[in-house]
């Protein structure tokens, strides 16, 4: 390391957030970035540890330590490309990612971790400033033709890696806009989506075929899917929300989590949506279900709508270490340990919600409400249409079975993504992608020179 005292030198520079008097009135991102010089002081902090388990805990066995010494020498090129060779997006996963690699940095045993997340932006960052991240298609081509299914980031990592092998890659979203819960899913306060758009439009100058607005089922049936590709992807993610089936739960003012973010994302792309649609927190008493990212997302919304008062509610007890966000930043009230049981209402609207505590199921207390979100995660992918047109198995969660190669039951159909393993980090889907990628490459051709991380 360029300097084995860094971490005895210096502090962890948390990230700095823009006033929250003005980030609360518009959806423009919130973090503020960091100038190069404290990046290069933060960076030092990395030790020469002697098992970096930042290795572990990244699903992309990213080069951590050695892009942090780079960036600590100044040599930012190199740290780009290392940092290229593991992740397909890392100007997301530095932005949106909880950073698990930074929970599992040793020097957090007795200290608080390197700022390795916010080390890879600067890093990603840096290289589109200084025009290092620019196409570069393939040298020939191989004449396979693949079909991925959903451009999400699972979609997006797989399609890059194919088109990188050579293969013609079609890219096929029934969304009117690319990017899965890139795209609708993540607030723009968090993801602005001039930011996906530029990694987008490098992979389509280099040669990927992307299909917006296209249902794969629907507008293309399954079997020309079968037909007119050598292999087919299914990354479409797991659609299908997690309910909470309580007295009361058909009153109006109680949504879904994505619904809710969704809309307000279509809304910030220009999007009309009529008022009488409209799931507005103006003015409300809003209750968040869920306490993990989707739900600290649905609080900063409801805070840029101006919601009177927002309280997240989660059934799990308080952790020993409390992830406190931007969002939760601006207002918000949090309680662990609540059971929703029932939820009551005037004129067919929501008015409370009866819990219980967990570890006290026989007192109950009240929690006024005009708009509940609930953001309780997700159950498995939607089995109508595509996947019941391919007939592909389900595991018993009901998500795409597959072996260890990522290949369905149905031959020369694979899956990767929330899909495939169930609802999980957007670090964990490129992953996924770039394993399908390799194990789709060695189908095709029997060998394969793409990573098999």
């Amino acid at each position: 390391m360029g300097d084995v005292k860094g971490f005895l030198k210096l502090k962890r520079q948390q990230a700095e957030y823009r006033p929250v008097c003005e980030r609360v009135k518009d959806y423009c991102e919130v973090c503020v970035r960091r100038p190069e010089g404290g990046t290069r002081q933060q960076a030092s902090r990395c030790m020469d540890c002697g098992t970096p388990l930042c290795h572990w805990g990244c699903p992309l066995g990213n080069y951590i330590p050695e892009w942090n010494d780079l960036v600590f020498e100044g040599k930012w090129k190199r740290a780009y490309e290392l940092l290229a060779k593991t992740n397909n997006l890392p100007e997301i996963t530095g932005r949106v990612c909880p950073a698990s690699c930074e929970d599992s940095c040793v020097l957090g045993i007795n200290d608080d971790p390197v700022t390795i997340r916010e080390n890879e932006l600067a890093v990603i960052e840096h290289a589109f400033k200084e025009g290092w991240v620019r196409p570069s298609p393939p040298g020939e081509r191989t004449g396979k033709r693949v079909a991925v299914i959903g451009s999400g980031p699972a979609g997006i990592a797989c399609a890059d890696q194919l088109n990188k092998a050579g293969h013609h890659v079609t890219v096929y979203e029934r969304d009117r806009e690319l990017g899965g819960i890139m795209r609708f899913g993540i607030p723009d306060f968090k993801l602005e989506k001039w930011i996906l758009g530029r990694r987008l439009d490098i992979l389509r100058a280099e040669g990927v075929d992307f299909r917006a607005g296209v249902s794969a089922g629907a507008d293309i049936p399954a079997s020309d899917l079968l037909g007119n590709f050598d292999a087919v992807c299914l990354t479409g993610g797991s659609r299908v929300p997690r309910d909470l089936a309580v007295e009361g739960r058909d009153l109006k003012g109680i949504h879904f989590a994505m619904d809710y973010l969704v809309q307000q994302n279509r809304i910030n792309s220009g999007e009309k949506v009529p008022k009488s649609d409209r799931i507005d927190a103006k003015g409300k008493k809003v209750v968040v279900i869920g306490g993990g990212d989707t739900g600290s997302d649905c609080v900063g919304t409801a805070n840029r709508q101006g919601a009177s008062c927002v309280v997240q509610i989660e059934v799990l007890p308080e952790p020993k270490t409390v992830k406190t966000t931007s969002s939760h930043e601006e207002g918000a009230e949090r309680t662990w340990s609540v059971m929703t049981k029932k939820f009551s209402g005037e004129r067919g609207r929501v008015k409370k919600l009866v819990c219980v505590r967990s570890d006290r199921p026989d007192e109950r207390f009240e929690i006024d409400a005009d708009l509940v979100i609930l953001a309780i995660g997700f159950v498995h992918p939607e089995h109508d249409g595509l996947l019941a047109g391919l007939g592909v198995e389900f595991d018993r969660r009901g998500n795409v079975k597959t072996d260890d190669s990522f290949k369905t039951s149905v031959d020369k159909v694979f899956s990767a993504g929330d899909m495939r393993r169930g609802q999980s980090l957007i670090v964990w889907a490129v992953y996924e992608g770039r394993m399908a990628a390799h194990n789709i490459d060695k189908f095709l051709m029997g060998e394969s020179s793409l990573p098999a991380i």
